[in-house]
């Protein structure tokens, strides 16, 4: 049953919402710039615009869900989100060396999208469930097994941005709810162990060129530099204004690989110049600042816990996007959420900030 009342200011939050849709718009023009120089087809920004109405079918689905919805159903989502990461590897597709998609009549479906609102959820729930006696260690060490298990359910695929977006959001989580200091130095020592096997065994080469050219940009500038490179010219040569949308040299002449997805924000810096990228940065702002504000106000560990789990998803893929493309991060293939081509990314997004609008409480 559709609920009008639930769209009053005083249950649903007009400026959050009002933030994720300016930065929608955004993306679906720097898409549509990109789609310009491949072709009259426009194939991504299509199927952008047809992810754009399924995600806002779920964003008001979710939206009219009471919060102890969530929080009863939250071992289910957990649940269906491994099935799925299971379901990959065994009948999914294998694009650019990841194992990752299910296709069904043209459309892929990333399931890893959706095993971050797993996580979410049943972090939340444990939360909600523990007590507040975060320091014991059933809790750390139980709730990293949970997040341990889809972490390696993902990198079997292998996607190492999406496995670190999961243990960041695990480890953000128990470090704000006041875990002890001795378990995160045991993890430390245990995540410097980890990269070392991991770099000698598990990552391919294309992620160890990436790391390697993060420490030095220029030492392979025309093959596993160069989309780097490529990056920090569009960057640069967008100046204050930009050069017009449409009209950046780096996507139009496709200088810029993967300029929809990895570097969407390097083809809005060079097309909207500084004044384009701030907005985006300036949108996302408003969008932390509600989740802190609704955090705030709700006065209830399982909300506050979800809502800070969605605001350290996205923030943490604000970095690692922004950062890669400014040469300040390694490239991992992080997507910028809303602005990002990806039908299966726009469609969680819009679903998890449904979620958070359901939680937005009567006092706030």
């Amino acid at each position: 049953m559709f609920n009008l009342s639930k769209f009053s200011p005083r249950s649903f939050d007009w400026t959050l919402f009002s933030a994720v849709v300016l930065l929608v718009a955004l993306g679906l023009s720097a898409i549509y710039s990109v789609d310009l120089s491949r072709g009259a087809e426009l194939v991504y920004f299509k199927k952008q615009l047809i992810a754009l109405g399924a995600g806002l079918a779920l964003f008001f689905w979710a939206s009219q869900r009471q919060y102890t919805f969530w929080r009863s159903s939250a071992k289910w989502w957990y649940v269906l989100a491994l099935v799925l990461l299971l379901g990959v590897l065994i009948f999914g597709q294998n694009i650019r060396g990841t194992k990752g998609w299910f296709t069904l009549g043209g459309f892929n479906f990333q399931p890893v999208e959706f095993a971050k609102v797993g996580i979410i959820l049943i972090m939340a729930y444990i939360i909600s469930r523990f007590g507040r006696r975060y320091e014991r260690p059933l809790f750390f060490w139980g709730t990293g097994a949970v997040a341990l298990t889809m972490i390696g359910l993902v990198m079997l695929q292998p996607d190492l941005g999406s496995a670190v977006l999961i243990g960041l959001i695990w480890l953000g989580l128990v470090y704000l709810v006041g875990t002890r200091r001795l378990f995160l130095l045991s993890l430390i020592l245990g995540l410097i162990a980890a990269a070392a096997l991991g770099w000698s065994f598990f990552l391919k080469d294309y992620q160890k060129n990436r790391l390697l050219n993060f420490i030095d940009p220029a030492r392979d500038p025309l093959i596993s530099g160069y989309n780097l490179n490529q990056s920090l010219i569009a960057v640069g040569s967008g100046q204050f204004f930009g050069r017009g949308l449409g009209f950046g040299s780096q996507s139009q002449l496709r200088f810029l690989p993967e300029a929809q997805t990895d570097f969407i924000f390097a083809v809005i810096s060079e097309e909207l110049g500084f004044v384009g990228s701030s907005v985006i940065m300036i949108l996302f702002g408003v969008i932390f600042w509600r989740f802190l504000r609704l955090i705030k106000n709700s006065g209830d560990d399982f909300i506050s816990a979800v809502v800070a789990g969605i605001l350290i998803l996205f923030f943490s893929q604000v970095v690692i996007n922004v950062g890669a493309g400014l040469g300040l991060l390694p490239i991992t293939g992080v997507t910028l959420p809303f602005v990002s081509y990806g039908g299966s990314s726009l469609l969680i997004n819009l679903f998890l900030i449904g979620i958070a609008e359901s939680m937005v409480v009567k006092k706030y």
